[in-house]
């Protein structure tokens, strides 16, 4: 790449690709100085970033956008890592392609880096431990649909399996296959086994890794439905409760209010933004789901939700699961920031109104 401006200072904008990436190079006035691709790669990035004068360099969020990202700012350079969800002006450009993608990256981050709505990548310890919960994920995963392969068979031929746990499935089903879809069945049986001890050993280092790496989790767990798997996702995912100014703020952060589409007198009811990291809100909702549920203890958050659901219909009970999972959001990070021992029913000890308290 050729010398970058050291006065002005120059404007990379770099399409990453699983094995090619294309990079577009502006000038402090915004011309084009330079275009051209680059093996996604450590060397050929070296080569190409390395030895040059600080640059602000803007890619997409992908695959690869944590461990590049990180490398350039060990470089020296400043880097932004546009949220590809909020850029229309590129996924929707009908003269779309790599290079043209590099091009409105530079373009936008050297006029006005907002417009990329930068994120932030979490550290290293936490992108290696976050990996053990994407892989047990991963695994659970695999044996539904092993489970569901195993039942949809057996009703095919008329027949129906009994109601079991997951992880008693195997052992529970095996007597009840018919006998013409044993040879077929019996092996997948074993895979379901299988895959079974292999998550109870996979929980077991999660419970370790929560209790001895990251103590915060168990004060997140003071709240009845949040286990080592939610607190410790919630740690690893927010990294830092300073991350956010006002514990109101993780709602959003997590997808979980509703979006907006508000113009001129039009502001139509929308679903929620499901932005963010989709296997934390999906663990926030179980444990919503928890506390709704016949076993959930008397709580302010189970009487929120039940005075939410109270409003009628399907659709309300959907509302208050999500309503719950929010609440429940902002609750844990706002004792993960205090470290205040939790008090189920907060608002009844301190006569606060419905609008009074953090959670």
């Amino acid at each position: 790449m050729k010398e970058l401006n050291k006065v002005g200072g120059m404007t990379v904008g770099l399409d990453l690709g699983d094995r090619f990436s294309r990079f577009a190079v502006l000038d402090a006035v915004g011309q084009v100085v330079e275009e051209g691709r680059v093996a996604t790669s450590e060397a050929a990035l070296r080569k190409h970033f390395f030895d040059q004068p600080p640059s602000r360099i803007a890619l997409e969020t992908g695959t690869h956008s944590p461990w590049v990202s990180r490398l350039l700012e060990d470089w020296g350079h400043e880097v932004l890592v546009a949220n590809s969800r909020k850029l229309r002006l590129i996924y929707e450009n009908p003269s779309k392609n790599d290079q043209v993608d590099a091009l409105y990256l530079a373009r936008l981050a050297r006029v006005e880096p907002a417009l990329l709505s930068p994120v932030r990548h979490r550290g290293v310890n936490a992108q290696r431990d976050l990996a053990l919960l994407r892989s047990r994920d991963a695994l659970v995963a695999a044996r539904t649909l092993l489970v569901n392969h195993v039942r949809g068979l057996v009703k095919s031929v008329g027949r129906r399996l009994p109601a079991c746990s997951t992880g008693s499935f195997s052992k529970s089903v095996t007597g009840q296959i018919p006998e013409s879809l044993k040879p077929g069945l019996l092996p997948v049986l074993e895979q379901i086994a299988s895959l079974t001890t292999q998550i109870r050993g996979v929980n077991r280092k999660i419970q370790v890794l929560a209790d001895d790496d990251y103590p915060q989790t168990r004060h997140l767990r003071q709240v009845k439905g949040i286990g080592p798997i939610t607190s410790l996702a919630f740690v690893l995912t927010l990294e830092a409760p300073e991350r956010f100014g006002k514990s109101r703020d993780v709602g959003p952060f997590l997808g979980l209010v509703p979006g907006r589409k508000q113009s001129g007198v039009s502001d139509p009811e929308r679903r929620i933004t499901k932005q963010g990291d989709r296997g934390l809100r999906r663990l926030l909702v179980n444990g919503a789901h928890y506390i709704l549920g016949p076993f959930g203890p008397d709580c302010d958050l189970r009487r929120f939700g039940m005075r939410v659901a109270a409003r009628g219909g399907k659709v309300a009970k959907k509302k208050a699961i999500i309503a719950v999972a929010r609440k429940l959001a902002i609750l844990l990070h706002h004792l993960w920031r205090s470290g205040e021992l939790y008090e189920p029913l907060y608002q009844q000890a301190h006569h606060v109104g419905h609008r009074g308290q953090v959670a």
